[in-house]
């Protein structure tokens, strides 16, 4: 029987269809262009092959087109008669991450991967912290998340994919030193891989060495195919490190080529998350408004973004609603959550309603309401998924209303209380609080 690149069996005859789904598989998971295309050149080959449709609804899932995604799920499920248990399982536990039952779908992970360590795919979608595990509203979850990539890196050896989310999942843990020789062996292994490049910016990002993080994005970048997942969101990446070196034109300069919606390569969610950040950051290092760019982020995530979903997505739509002063569209989000996570549908619970109003206060200039909300919720970021990056916007937001309402001490505090080793503040106004 035929086998893909982790050497798994696959139910085709055909070498083509084979040789396809293996190139499709390998753009996926690096977030190269192509795997679209590359899986229904599978298909057409062997009209009866049915991993490649589940392959071909992760990307589309990623991509925010959640309607053709489940077609193409629907499509797999199909074809699922005849095939292997491994195949079986492998499609099966789409169907519970696609219908949103979490922690159906994670004892479901766990079991396929027990059985088939090897399945990048699958674990593709967990190893990272945007992932299933990383959206389950769980304290703790990144923690499991390097536990995982720990018990399963036997299995992996020297394998530059598995060593690059292995190195972010260490680094998420705050487990540096074992981060930063995995993450060094992936690029210089295969360069060509996203992850790797974003792994990397991550594990610099913790240890403090923004500089070192530059250089090597704003090389990385020119050979990157603009419609790559992730030129957007690497791009932010790089955006942070200009404008914690005071580079004010760069960081803008990257915002408008990459970041601005019409210019962003990922999808709905992605395009609001790093859009809404970079203005937000900009702001609390001291840059000006601009109202016109957060009246776009607002319109688009009204249209693109109607409901809750994405913890991380929410947060920066609460982001953008707060910034508009839609006070009634806050609310109305707020009790969308509360709605669904009282019928189990929205993991991290009353964690973002709450964050809501801490930012509404602070838009007001209710520092003393804002640190009031914010300052019990800052020990469980991890709730709404995303990275210790992007987490440092909640913390920022406070040290800033720590300093606005006169409160040096206890902004000292919180800076004392920062992971050790991580980047450093852009927050306008640090310096009176030494």
């Amino acid at each position: 029987m035929l086998a893909d690149q982790y050497d798994l069996a696959v139910s085709t005859v055909s070498e083509a269809a084979r040789d396809a789904y293996v190139q499709g598989c390998e753009l996926a998971l690096t977030f190269y262009p192509g795997a679209i295309e590359a899986f229904d050149r599978a298909t057409a080959d062997d009209p009866n092959f049915s991993l490649p449709h589940a392959a071909k609804a992760q990307v589309l899932m990623r991509e925010g087109n959640v309607a053709a995604a489940r077609a193409a799920l629907v499509a797999a499920k199909d074809l699922a008669a005849g095939l292997s248990q491994r195949e079986a399982s492998h499609i099966a536990y789409f169907d519970l991450a696609f219908a949103g039952r979490t922690d159906a779908a994670i004892d479901a992970l766990y079991a396929h991967l027990t059985a088939w360590p090897r399945d990048a795919l699958v674990l593709a979608t967990a190893a990272n912290p945007n992932g299933l595990i990383g959206a389950s509203g769980r304290v703790g979850q990144k923690h499991q998340i390097a536990g995982l990539m720990d018990s399963l890196a036997p299995h992996y050896g020297d394998d530059f994919w598995f060593l690059a989310h292995h190195a972010m999942a260490l680094s998420e843990d705050g487990q540096l030193a074992a981060a930063r020789p995995k993450i060094e062996r992936s690029v210089a292994i295969n360069p060509n891989n996203a992850h790797g490049a974003h792994g990397f910016a991550h594990v610099c990002y913790e240890s403090g060495e923004a500089d070192t993080a530059r250089a090597y994005l704003s090389t990385w970048l020119t050979s990157y195919p603009r419609d790559g997942f992730f030129h957007g969101h690497l791009s932010w990446h790089l955006s942070l490190c200009e404008i914690q070196a005071g580079n004010w034109p760069q960081a803008l300069s990257l915002y408008r080529d990459a970041m601005v919606l019409d210019r962003h390569s990922g999808g709905p969610q992605q395009r609001m998350s790093d859009g809404a950040a970079f203005l937000w950051r900009s702001e609390l290092a001291g840059r000006p408004r601009d109202p016109a760019a957060w009246r776009a982020l607002y319109e688009y995530a009204t249209s693109a973004l109607p409901l809750p979903g994405s913890g991380l997505a929410d947060l920066h739509v609460i982001l953008a609603q707060a910034v508009m002063g839609d006070d009634s569209g806050l609310d109305s989000r707020s009790r969308r959550m509360q709605e669904m996570a009282r019928d189990g549908r929205y993991p991290s619970g009353s964690y973002l309603p709450t964050l809501s109003r801490g930012f509404a206060a602070f838009e007001r200039g209710d520092f003393s309401t804002t640190i009031d909300v914010l300052a019990p919720l800052a020990a469980e970021t991890e709730r709404i998924g995303g990275s210790r990056a992007q987490h440092d916007l909640i913390e920022f937001t406070l040290l800033k209303a720590y300093l606005e309402a006169g409160r040096a001490e206890e902004a000292q505090r919180l800076l004392g209380a920062r992971r050790p080793g991580a980047s450093g503040v852009p927050v306008a106004g640090l310096a009176s609080a030494h």
